[in-house]
């Protein structure tokens, strides 16, 4: 991550965490609160949230309360992602970023019902934005949630619909798992500061860009880790690893050229550039 793009989403990170963490402070039995604030404390680069800030500001919209709302209530959707994805019945993972998974710090029960919590609450943290922003948010963040976006994906991902064999099923995969709840950041981050019409298309077709490009950069780092026969599908397997950056560097292009027109977006492009340039 450059300087700029450094120094830039610290504050905002640190603002988004302390907001997530807040949230459950006061849930009861104790180990419930405990069980929900251990996914939130593991770190993560969160950049689905700096993603919507940075759209907001792209707007020249100041940070306020609204902003921060929708930018944790995706992430607190990413969150329960991870988690439910963690579990026996899923990937079986036994560490995230680092440290041991929920479920294997709880139970499998109470990774189950943490996951429960974090998608419930990240609908009441959107409940209370301006009322005129509540209908727009929520419609926006659960599509990209549910069946028409990252539960769609990962059906597809699990095997709902057969192996995935060719690059257009794999396409239909993470534009589903994981591109929708990033564009859904990006347009989030856009409502919140008013945006409609062309600007609203602008920040759409860029944050469909970055969502896939994402997929693709994702691929590039676990090439090794996923080129078994036993792993998941992946870019690189059916596209070999030349072709896959190239589409991810393609796809950041077009993500800049989208913005380029709006009032600030270098922090757009700084993260549009970041997606596919990161190591880790």
């Amino acid at each position: 991550m450059n300087t700029l793009l450094s120094t830039w989403s610290a504050p905002r990170r640190t603002r988004v965490d302390a907001l997530l963490l807040s949230r459950f402070a006061a849930a009861s039995p104790d180990r419930l609160a405990q069980a929900c604030q251990y996914p939130l404390s593991t770190g993560g680069k969160r950049i689905r949230a700096l993603l919507s800030i940075a759209a907001c500001e792209a707007l020249r919209s100041p940070i306020r309360q609204d902003t921060l709302l929708a930018a944790a209530a995706v992430e607190m959707v990413h969150g329960y992602s991870l988690v439910h994805d963690d579990l026996p019945c899923m990937d079986n993972d036994d560490e995230r970023r680092g440290r041991p998974t929920v479920h294997r710090v709880y139970t499998e029960g109470e990774a189950l019902l943490v996951g429960d919590a974090m998608l419930t609450e990240a609908f009441s943290m959107l409940c209370e934005t301006t009322p005129t922003l509540i209908g727009p948010l929520v419609a926006e963040l659960s599509s990209a949630a549910g069946h028409r976006g990252m539960i769609g994906g990962q059906a597809f991902d699990v095997g709902m619909a057969g192996p995935v064999t060719d690059v257009d099923t794999l396409l239909t995969l993470h534009r589903g798992k994981t591109g929708a709840l990033i564009r859904a950041a990006v347009r989030m981050g856009g409502r919140v500061a008013g945006a409609e019409g062309s600007t609203l298309d602008a920040l759409t077709r860029y944050g469909e860009a970055v969502g896939l490009a994402f997929q693709l950069a994702d691929d590039v780092l676990d090439e090794e880790q996923d080129a078994g026969e036993g792993g998941p599908p992946s870019f690189i397997k059916l596209l070999g690893a030349e072709q896959t950056r190239a589409r991810a560097e393609a796809l950041a292009a077009e993500a800049e050229e989208a913005v380029a027109g709006l009032p600030a977006p270098e922090i757009l492009i700084a993260l549009a550039r970041y997606t596919v340039e990161r190591d880790h």
